[in-house]
C-alpha cells in the first residue's frame, strides 16, 4: 500500500514578522488533524546546515561577498532538501520550514540585487522540479518589523542591514506572491496575534481538509 506524500509548507517574511511563533501555531493545528509534522528552518535544518547558519549570521565575521552568501544558502539548502525534507515527505509527514527558496530570491535577489536568473539556476540545480506546496507570507511594514526584531535582542549579521535593504526584500516577497497567488497565503502580520493566528488557521484548515490527489 503506497503512502500519501506529505505536504511541504514554508513560512516567509522580513525580520519581526512573527514567522516562527506562527509556524508553531500551524504545527499544532496540523497535528490535531492526525498528521505527523516535522519543523525545520533555513539556513539550517541539518547538522551541516546549522554550521553554515553560524557562518552566515555571525556578526563578528568580516564582510561577506553577496555571491558567497547566496552559495552558502544553497549549500545549506541542498543538505536540508536531501537529508531532511525529502525523506520526511516520502514517509507521509508534513514539513514546515521557517524560510526556504523564496527567501533567497527576496534577500539575495531583492536585498543584495543579485540577478534572479542566477538564483533560478541554483534552484534548478539543487531542487530540480521540487516545489513548495504552500507558502505563508507574513507581511508588515518594515519599520514595525525591525522594531519588533530589535526588542528580541542583539542583531545578527543580516539583521544589522539598513531599512532600505528590508524594503527591497518586502517588495520582492509581495511581487512573488502576486505572481503565484495559489501558492502564497499573504498574512497581515501587523495585526494582533489573535488576528494573525486566525488568518493562519483559515489557511491551514483549507490544506488539512483538501482531498488527496
Amino acid at each position: 500500500m503506497s503512502v500519501e506524500r506529505g505536504l511541504f509548507l514554508t513560512f516567509e517574511g522580513i525580520e519581526g514578522a512573527g514567522k516562527t511563533s506562527n509556524l508553531q501555531h500551524a504545527k499544532a493545528l496540523i497535528e490535531a488533524s492526525g498528521k505527523t509534522v516535522i519543523v525545520s528552518r533555513e539556513p539550517g535544518g541539518t547538522e551541516v546546515g546549522e554550521k553554515i547558519r553560524e557562518v552566515l549570521l555571525n556578526p563578528e565575521l568580516p564582510a561577506m561577498h553577496s555571491d558567497t552568501e547566496l552559495l552558502l544558502m544553497f549549500a545549506s539548502r541542498a543538505e536540508h532538501y536531501r537529508h531532511k525534507i525529502l525523506p520526511a515527505l516520502v514517509k507521509g509527514d508534513w514539513v514546515l520550514s521557517d524560510r526556504f527558496t523564496d527567501a533567497s530570491f527576496a534577500y539575495q535577489g531583492g536585498g543584495r540585487a543579485i540577478d534572479t536568473t542566477r538564483i533560478t539556476t541554483l534552484e534548478d540545480w539543487v531542487l530540480g522540479k521540487f516545489k513548495v506546496d504552500k507558502t505563508f507570507l507574513f507581511d508588515l511594514p518594515v519599520a514595525l518589523g525591525l522594531s519588533r526584531a530589535k526588542a528580541r535582542g542583539a542583531a545578527d549579521r543580516i539583521e544589522q542591514e539598513e531599512a532600505a535593504f528590508f524594503e527591497r526584500i518586502r517588495d520582492c516577497y509581495l511581487d512573488r506572491a502576486a505572481h503565484e497567488p495559489m501558492r502564497f497565503s499573504v498574512i497581515d502580520a501587523s495585526q494582533s496575534l489573535d488576528s494573525v493566528q486566525q488568518q493562519v488557521e483559515q489557511a491551514v484548515q483549507v490544506l488539512v481538509n483538501k482531498p488527496a490527489t
